[in-house]
């Protein structure tokens, strides 16, 4: 597997070896020992997938003070994945970073805790996988405007689909210090 650690401390890009021949192939998407030496030590205690259509813009979302860190996937299809640093001591706090996921490659993206994350359909269809650090909290939901004016994210689709909660998450701008992580 080949590691790939960007700008933004902690997140992973992770392109695994995939072993194929004319019957399929097969992959590895976790081992612990092997995540670890690449530098993700966290437990995983939950495994979410979406299923999501060309257009569809998901985020950007995070949880708070039930944080999660995610590694994520295409299982089926490609995605633009996006990463924003919420981290006010983080060198890259409030800096974005792209990455594109795909079936073919299964490349996969670690995103620890105190980042939003979002991602926007770019097939027809998407199987998205996220490994989650914690469960799921409905009251922890927290997230930032997929099109906020103050991070200029250039989205690959030009009128993506949204839902409406996403809609009405705030803008930058608008997040309170306690929004923030330290």
């Amino acid at each position: 597997m080949l590691i790939t650690k960007c700008e933004i401390p902690g997140v992973v890009f992770i392109e695994p070896r995939i072993f194929g021949d004319s019957r399929g192939w097969f992959m590895e998407s976790w081992n612990k020992e092997k995540y670890e030496h690449a530098g993700i030590k966290e437990n995983f205690v939950q495994d979410n997938i979406s299923y999501s259509k060309y257009g569809v813009l998901r985020g950007l979302h995070y949880q708070k003070p039930h944080t999660q860190g995610k590694l994520v996937f295409a299982l089926q299809g490609e995605v633009w994945d996006v990463v924003v640093d919420l981290r006010t001591e983080s060198p890259a706090f409030k800096k974005w970073k792209a990455f594109k996921l795909t079936e073919e490659k299964k490349e996969q993206l670690y995103v620890p805790e105190g980042l939003a994350h979002g991602f926007c359909v770019l097939s027809d269809e998407v199987v998205f996988q996220y490994k989650c650090t914690d469960k799921y909290s409905p009251n922890d939901e927290k997230g930032i405007r997929w099109d906020d004016r103050e991070l200029l994210i250039p989205w690959p689709v030009k009128e993506p689909l949204v839902s409406d909660k996403d809609k009405d998450l705030p803008f930058m701008r608008e997040l309170c210090d306690e929004d923030f992580f330290t």
